[in-house]
């Protein structure tokens, strides 16, 4: 059994990469092997729409045709028995660089069906990881929670499964008097930190160790 994560996060050592981080814990602790790839270590760039993919017969059919630092993750993905991607929430979606992999991870394997179908040979078990500022209320009230629903939806149409996990209202930095937020009250932040993120850290362990469970 083999457990992959993804961090989408510009940052190693933050909520997205922790929580990653926590998820592989309890993956390893089941007794799965497990790995981790930073996107923003990577040189690589999003679906070109070259089609190549869809190219009945072609070299390509079923897999990205670009070739860069992010093929080699690619083909480890395709191989692993769950995937768990992780991003902090950007503008409402994830960052650039997770949505640039997620188009060159999911696409090739879309058949343009009627219904729609998914030439990957498996069903395994996935999970998105997500860390964002919005508050739990301001998820729905803010219909973000629209927008993770497609993002999921794409995931289970490949994959056959995807479980959501939300982190929310996260500490965004060390030492809040630095910056300016005059919107955000730098001691409830602290405090949730350290009452509430634990939780969200304990969830990530529990469905680490779900990943390592076969389908």
């Amino acid at each position: 059994m083999k457990v992959l994560a993804v961090n989408g996060s510009p940052r190693k050592k933050w909520n997205t990469a922790r929580l990653l981080e926590k998820a592989l814990e309890g993956a390893s602790g089941a007794g799965a092997g497990t790995g981790l790839v930073h996107l923003y270590d990577l040189t690589y760039r999003g679906c070109s729409s070259c089609f190549a993919c869809k190219r009945i017969g072609g070299p390509s059919y079923g897999s990205c045709a670009i070739r860069d630092d992010l093929t080699p993750w690619l083909d480890e993905l395709a191989g692993a028995d769950a995937i768990i991607l992780g991003s902090p929430v950007y503008f409402f979606a994830e960052t650039g660089e997770m949505r640039s992999c997620m188009e060159r991870l999911c696409f090739p394997y879309l058949r343009y069906s009627n219904p729609p179908s998914s030439l990957f040979p498996r069903r395994i078990r996935t999970a998105l990881v997500l860390t964002m500022n919005i508050t739990e209320d301001g998820v729905s009230s803010l219909g973000l929670d629209r927008i993770i629903e497609i993002s999921r939806g794409f995931m289970e149409r490949v994959f056959g499964n995807c479980e959501i996990l939300l982190s929310t209202d996260t500490l965004q930095f060390d030492d809040y008097s630095k910056y300016d937020n005059s919107r955000f009250d730098s001691e409830a932040k602290l405090r949730r930190r350290h009452e509430v993120f634990p939780h969200d850290e304990a969830q990530a362990f529990a469905l680490g160790k779900r990943m390592a469970s076969p389908l």
